[in-house]
């Protein structure tokens, strides 16, 4: 009784599961779009040098791989209440990972 009430579980857990509806794939001009609107100002004053680009290059930069990346966005949108949807987080960690990182999924 106790494997069929297990299985039962399985079963629903993976319907479950099954009915979510899948993540779109990101995307790029929205990243661009956001990145341009709303993070190149800010990155520009704090690099120093103008380029809101530079942030994303420069040799110590914080961003070591694609997790870091996902985090720092998350961070920047909160901290700076730039009021991003998560789906929008995901496409500027994604055009910044092709535009800039490079890291793999």
């Amino acid at each position: 009784m106790k494997i069929l009430a297990t299985l039962a579980v399985l079963i629903g857990a993976f319907f479950g599961l099954a009915a979510q509806p899948a993540m779109a794939a990101p995307n790029l001009a929205n990243g661009k779009k956001i990145e341009d609107t709303k993070c190149y100002k800010c990155h520009a004053e704090k690099s120093g040098f103008g380029d809101g680009t530079l942030i994303y290059t420069r040799k110590d930069r914080r961003v070591q791989g694609l997790d870091r990346l996902k985090v720092m966005v998350a961070r920047c949108n909160t901290e700076l209440r730039l009021d991003l949807f998560p789906e929008d987080e995901a496409d500027v960690v994604a055009y910044l990972n092709q535009q800039y990182y490079k890291f793999k999924p």
